[in-house]
């Protein structure tokens, strides 16, 4: 006989999944083993009959071979029935569980814990995949199990699966209504008594901005029902977090039972109640214990829960900085072009002294311009009744100020200095990131977007973490905040556990913590780490100071790049233009970037005092963890290919080299800018665009040198991308065929040159293209001087060298026609010509350039002939025999040259 067992006061999880179970294990009899919740009562009272229920009393334990548990992985939750665990003639012992941080206490043969809001979840899934069809009232019961557990989809702890199983057991029949009366059932009239009394005892106490509430009830007997009790409690009181005991007398004893609710991700009610024996989740979970002493046992869980709450986040960890303010005079007009350049919703005015005077928002500079007052200054629309805060200011404080004033920004105000302001925005992406905690298969949270240094440090090369170490270092002594930026984070995501990475490309960026840092904080820490490594080389590269590193072929670090730069923003006076810089904070800095993947960051330094943020954590604003595990390119704004084409490319060269997609909609911003017509206004405009000459051709150069280059190339012209470089470029099959041919020929013929294959490919490419336009994207291009010339002669090879090699009939003639062009030159001529004149290209190159003349002047001399102009001549004409196969050695050479001089 095979039965299922769940714990003691059953849930709807448990009963779902044990119904669901009974389906699964055909034959099994579900045993009750004590007690259940009262809306679970209430629904066995109608339906018990439609399930496979067995009584208790009526099992022979010497008859059970299999026992499937559900919805717990601890014995003494199994009452009575924990004794038939150790029974000699059971065959299997299987636990199916959704608990996954307890460690299970059952002899199991297979244990299956699964990150799901309900284990009916896991359950449902099983049903699907061998295609079991459920009864309505199967489906109602599992269904219940879900939406209860989960509180229909709201709680932390759901995932996409527990929607998923809810659609299917909807399929199957699964009754709403029914649902939607169990789920709520309302409380019963003892239980509305306790909701007065609790209401009228609950003691509130504030620890770290947030509100702890707690209330311990005394009665002669056990009361069902508590935790739908709890769960009104904790919505009405609009609590944080709500700690609700209940004590009565039992055996000469007491028993406590306490139910735990709590909104904050940080603290972990199954963590605080399982050394007494209870669990549950680390937002909702219940215990009883037996004690003489419940109100100490209360007041000591009450104390334990209060610490587990973090210092939540201040103005400090949430503003930006350094803020964009303006003078009172600055003109509507001005005010509004400041505001479109930096994207912001507001501007702080600050008088001669920099003394905060005001802030004007968007809506205010639009109505100004409606009414035609684009020259008066702002001072007379700013808003001069202001609310603003200390950088101590705490996350739920600024959150109240919001609301309660219904203002959209705060400034910060350090002894009268502005040094920040906390927007909306920033309040929403700490909410957000707050209860988005990122699930993994085994543990609750997971570690990546808390605390990256172990990960940094397992996956990368000791001799780069080592150097990182150092950087940070030198950064904390100067009281900088560090960062690693972009691309070297990307990959340390994506390496494999076992794998190690030695990075060859890693940008860092130093974050002054609001006016500590200058422009030359990267220089600075670049001669520093100089100082530590002789042989590397250091160079500074533009206005805003970014300093780079670089080791050439080292024993250990390789040929290493390391850029350091100062926190900064960006501005795109026109599109395809070099961006203008400014420095800023390490947010803005990211906000900068072009796709959410490369738009992470990790903090190398560790905290000041009263900063939220920690050493080894992960900032990521813009879900580039989420894209990188659905493999995708997203880019952050509507506007970024418009303001520079490149990031086309950049999008094609990840998605093709990381195996990614690029995002529907980020497909749509590129069909956009392409479409606008805007290249193709700049190409033929005076203003110089450098996102569509020299940072494109380095793109381009990126792509046509790596191996997927094909992939790449054909992506592009799906994109229609290749219209960046002119409006004409079509990858057709012939020109994708050339571009082949060209490549193979190079493999061939200049493998000791293979860092200038690119530049061949790009020359076939744009050789598609008409030969004066040709020239023109080259120029454009700004491509050497080389390449210049083979795409002029280009022209002359098609037009009349081809209709002479045609003509040849010796070899000699093909040598003389072909002998003043260079291999590459031939090569790119050969690609775009009939089969007939690449084989004769082929045998010029492969054949004819590398015959040598067989006598030289000592022969000529020895032989009798003066030196003079004729020496050239007979030379040539031995040459053009040998190539015609009259004459193989030195011995008919010279009986060639007698007979004919």
């Amino acid at each position: 006989m095979d039965i299922i067992l769940c714990h003691q006061t059953v849930d709807f999880d448990a009963l779902g999944s044990a119904i669901g179970l009974s389906l699964l294990k055909q034959g099994a009899k579900i045993v009750l083993t004590g007690g259940a919740h009262t809306a679970v009562k209430n629904f066995l009272a109608l339906y018990r009959d439609e399930f496979a229920f067995t009584e208790m009393r009526s099992i022979n334990p010497e008859a059970i071979a299999c026992i499937y548990i559900a919805d717990t992985q601890k014995s003494d939750r199994l009452g009575q029935a924990a004794d038939w665990l150790n029974l000699p003639n059971l065959e299997r012992i299987e636990v199916y569980d959704h608990h996954v941080d307890l460690q299970s206490d059952i002899p199991v043969t297979e244990l299956h814990t699964e990150v799901v809001g309900a284990i009916t979840t896991y359950i449902a899934e099983l049903l699907q995949e061998q295609n079991i069809t459920l009864t309505a009232f199967e489906a109602t019961a599992m269904a219940l199990g879900i939406h209860v557990d989960t509180g229909s989809l709201t709680f932390d702890q759901t995932t996409p699966r527990d929607a998923k199983a809810i659609a299917w057991l909807m399929e199957q029949g699964a009754n709403v209504s029914m649902i939607a009366e169990y789920v709520d059932p309302g409380l019963s009239t003892q239980l509305q008594e306790l909701l007065k009394e609790a209401l009228d005892h609950l003691q509130r106490t504030t620890v770290q901005g947030y509100t702890v509430a707690s209330v311990l009830f005394k009665t002669d007997k056990f009361i069902s029902g508590l935790s739908s009790l709890a769960a009104r409690l904790i919505d009405l009181t609009e609590s944080d977090v709500l700690l609700l005991g209940h004590q009565y007398p039992k055996s000469q004893t007491h028993k406590l039972v306490v139910i735990g609710r709590s909104r904050l991700t940080e603290t972990n009610l199954n963590q605080l109640f399982t050394p007494f024996g209870g669990g549950g989740h680390a937002q909702a979970a219940s215990m009883s214990f037996s004690t003489d002493e419940p109100e100490q046992v209360f007041e000591q869980l009450l104390s334990q829960l209060e610490s587990q709450i973090p210092h939540p986040p201040t103005a400090r960890d949430l503003m930006s900085s350094p803020v964009r303010t303006i003078r009172p005079d600055t003109t509507i007009e001005q005010a509004q072009r400041i505001l479109f350049r930096y994207g912001h919703s507001g501007l702080s005015v600050v008088d001669e002294s920099d003394r905060l005077v005001g802030i004007i928002s968007r809506r205010d500079l639009d109505l100004a311009l409606h009414h035609g007052f684009d020259h008066a200054p702002v001072k007379g629309y700013m808003s001069r009744n202001l609310k603003t805060i200390a950088p101590n200011t705490s996350l739920p404080e600024i959150e109240s100020l919001m609301v309660t004033y219904d203002v959209g920004r705060l400034p910060v105000l350090e002894v009268g200095e502005l040094i920040g302001i906390v927007t909306r925005t920033d309040v929403l992406r700490q909410l957000h990131d707050q209860h988005n905690e990122v699930q993994t298969d085994t543990t609750a949270k997971i570690s990546l977007t808390s605390h990256l240094l172990p990960t940094l440090q397992n996956r990368l090369e000791p001799a780069i973490w080592e150097l990182l170490q150092k950087v940070s270092t030198a950064a904390q002594q100067r009281g900088w905040n560090l960062y690693l930026v972009g691309g070297g984070v990307r990959d340390v995501l994506l390496t494999d556990n076992s794998e190690t990475l030695l990075l060859q490309d890693i940008d860092l960026v130093v974050d002054g913590f609001h006016h500590s840092a200058d422009d030359r904080s990267g220089v600075e820490l670049a001669e520093t780490i100089q100082g530590m490594y002789p042989d590397v080389s250091v160079s500074i590269h533009g206005e805003f100071q970014t300093a780079a590193l670089s080791w050439h072929k080292d024993p250990v670090l390789g040929n290493l790049l390391i850029d350091i730069a100062t926190a900064r923003t960006e501005f795109y006076p026109y599109p395809a233009a070099n961006p203008q810089v400014e420095a800023s904070s390490i947010r803005q800095d990211l906000y900068r970037r072009d796709f959410t993947i490369n738009a992470l960051a990790v903090r190398l330094t560790p905290p000041k005092k009263g900063e939220f943020s920690r050493k080894g954590d992960l900032l990521d604003f813009f879900g580039g963890l989420l894209d990188l595990r659905s493999r995708l390119i997203r880019v952050l704004h509507a506007n970024s290919f418009i303001e520079d084409p490149t990031r086309i490319y950049r999008a094609v060269r990840f998605a093709v080299r990381l195996g990614f997609t690029i995002e529907a909609q980020t497909e749509e911003y590129i069909d956009y800018a392409i479409k606008s017509g805007v290249y193709e206004q700049l190409r033929i405009s005076d203003r110089q665009a450098p996102a569509l000459t020299t940072r494109l051709r380095a793109e381009l150069k990126y792509i046509l040198q790596a191996d997927y280059w094909k992939p790449a190339l054909k992506l592009l012209a799906k994109l229609n991308a290749l219209s960046c470089l002119h409006q004409d470029l079509i990858l057709t099959t012939a020109l994708e065929w050339q571009i082949h041919c060209v490549s193979k020929w190079l493999h061939y013929l200049e493998p000791q040159f293979k860092e200038q294959h690119w530049l061949i490919r790009l020359e076939a490419l744009i050789a598609h293209l008409a030969p004066a336009i040709r020239i023109e994207v080259a120029h454009n291009l700004q491509l050497p001087k080389d390449s210049l010339q083979r795409l002029q002669h280009l022209e002359t090879l098609e037009t009349e060298v081809a209709t002479q090699l045609s003509q040849c009939h010796f070899p000699s003639q093909i040598y003389q026609l072909l002998r003043s062009y260079k291999p590459l030159g031939l090569i790119l001529f050969a690609a775009r010509s009939n089969k007939n004149i690449r084989r004769l290209i082929w045998q010029y190159i492969t054949n004819l350039s590398q015959v040598k003349p067989i006598l030289d002047g000592n022969n000529l001399k020895t032989l009798g002939f003066k030196p003079g102009p004729l020496y050239k001549q007979i030379l040539e004409d031995v040459l053009v025999a040998t190539l015609d196969g009259k004459i193989s050695d030195r011995a008919t050479a010279e009986e060639y040259v007698k007979a004919k001089y």
